[in-house]
């Protein structure tokens, strides 16, 4: 092989890899929550994070702190691989045993719930930026009582009242049908979320009221008057709140089980981070990114792309120099 081509095909294979590797370290993304049914962090953060209406949520602010709303969409483990029950202890799987999410977690009749009723329901699952995976809601089991701390027992893990995989992300929403149980009462339905292109998983806690004469439609621990309307965020409470997000990870690459959102003392640092604006499936804006600023995987991107591009433009011209001039 002549000199030069022989340099052309060393550059070539050099450079090549080097694309590839900062392309594949582009961050995934993946963020959401049950919309309808309103999860409770979605309803918070509907409220407003510094000062939500009803005594449920003011509670879970006091408890946790505002930041927790914030983040309504990074209820997440990031190596779960289905793994749901060995890494959230009882008590503790409306924040997924994240400790920034710990006020979802309190022992209250008061939350404010979505009206039901038995038989077929459309969920609606709000997701920042899809993909693929299976959507699992689970109902309490008749005798459920929200004034008590949420354990795996209390969730009738045998019938799924819901099930999807792969659905179609619309106009902001997962959606999926299912069909609820005979219940009376407060109840409460858990989500999860299985990414299958990740292990990472997502998790909701989602009050609901059958109405009758079940636990908790008394106001019960907490608070005296009645619950609000539960009520997801808007699209502009989503847009008004996404610079305040500090959810950064990595879908395909972590290794913690918990949570590993910024502190709080960094939130003024990421409020002007392009990516962590959450935006409506699909729409053409930005999307709730992991591990990086959008600026920055897409400069990654771009950097890759001309490397590839400029040693191909290299390794022509030296062949082309080589041969003559003479294309093969």
């Amino acid at each position: 092989m002549p000199a030069r081509r022989k340099a052309a095909a060393v550059a070539v294979a050099g450079v090549a890899p080097l694309a590839l590797t900062v392309l594949a370290a582009a961050p995934a993304a993946a963020h959401g929550s049950m919309g309808d049914p309103v999860s409770r962090v979605s309803q918070c953060y509907a409220e407003g994070p510094e000062h939500p209406r009803s005594a449920a949520c003011e509670a879970a602010v006091a408890a946790g702190g505002t930041q927790a709303l914030y983040d309504w969409n990074g209820i997440r483990i990031g190596d779960a691989a289905g793994r749901h029950q060995r890494l959230i202890p009882d008590g503790k799987l409306c924040s997924a045993g994240n400790e920034e999410f710990k006020g979802l977690d309190l022992a209250r009749a008061d939350w404010p719930a979505t009206r039901v009723h038995s038989g077929s329901y459309t969920f609606r699952y709000r997701v920042t930026a899809p993909h693929k995976g299976t959507f699992t809601v689970y109902a309490t089991k008749p005798g459920y009582d929200p004034a008590k701390p949420l354990a795996w027992s209390a969730l009738d893990l045998a019938h799924p009242v819901a099930r999807a995989t792969d659905p179609v992300a619309s106009g902001g929403f997962y959606t999926f049908s299912g069909t609820l149980p005979e219940r009376t009462g407060k109840q409460l339905l858990y989500a999860v979320w299985q990414r299958s292109d990740s292990p990472e998983a997502f998790y909701s806690c989602s009050d609901v009221d059958f109405g009758g004469s079940g636990n908790g439609n008394a106001g019960g621990a907490g608070g005296t008057a009645p619950a609000p309307t539960a009520s997801a965020p808007s699209d502009a409470q989503v847009e008004a709140g996404a610079g305040k997000s500090t959810i950064q990870h990595h879908g395909h690459a972590h290794g913690a089980a918990s949570g590993t959102a910024a502190a709080p003392e960094a939130t003024a640092a990421t409020a002007a981070a392009p990516g962590n604006r959450p935006r409506a499936a699909g729409s053409s804006g930005d999307l709730a990114e992991t591990g990086a600023a959008r600026g920055t995987s897409y400069l990654a991107i771009g950097g890759a792309a001309a490397l590839a591009l400029g040693s191909a433009a290299l390794f022509l011209s030296v062949r082309r120099r080589a041969t003559g001039g003479r294309r093969p």
